[in-house]
């Protein structure tokens, strides 16, 4: 069964960073691609950032600036690094991994396969 591990959330202050990080438990991040995703309360959930297979990356206006994608593929591991973080980035935030190896992922989450359990961000003033 395909698992996805975030770890990196949790609370900080208005102004503040956080690193979030996902591993996934089968494929390799050279095969597949990975985006972040978040649920604000009382909202649907929102696309932030992908990385392709091939390391290309691409943002949602809204975070493009203040949060950037990456990987290390010695770790097998994908990173939203966040900075000036604000309060109405509170969410709980997503990994997914690609449906289709070798597939181009975009901003529509039919494009991926597999998600993690979600990890909380608080952004207080």
């Amino acid at each position: 069964q395909v698992q996805l591990v975030e770890s990196g959330g949790g609370l900080v202050q208005a102004g503040g960073s956080l690193r979030l990080s996902c591993a996934p438990s089968e494929r390799t991040i050279t095969l597949v691609g990975m985006g972040w995703f978040r649920r604000a309360p009382g909202k649907d959930r929102e696309f932030l950032a992908g990385i392709n297979w091939t390391g290309s990356t691409f943002y949602a206006d809204s975070v493009k600036g203040r949060f950037t994608i990456s990987r290390d593929t010695a770790k097998n591991t994908v990173y939203l690094q966040m900075n000036s973080l604000k309060p109405e980035d509170t969410a709980v935030y997503y990994c997914a991994e690609g449906a289709e190896t070798y597939g181009y992922i975009g901003g529509r989450e039919a494009s991926y396969g597999y998600w993690g359990q979600g990890t909380q961000v608080t952004v207080s003033l």
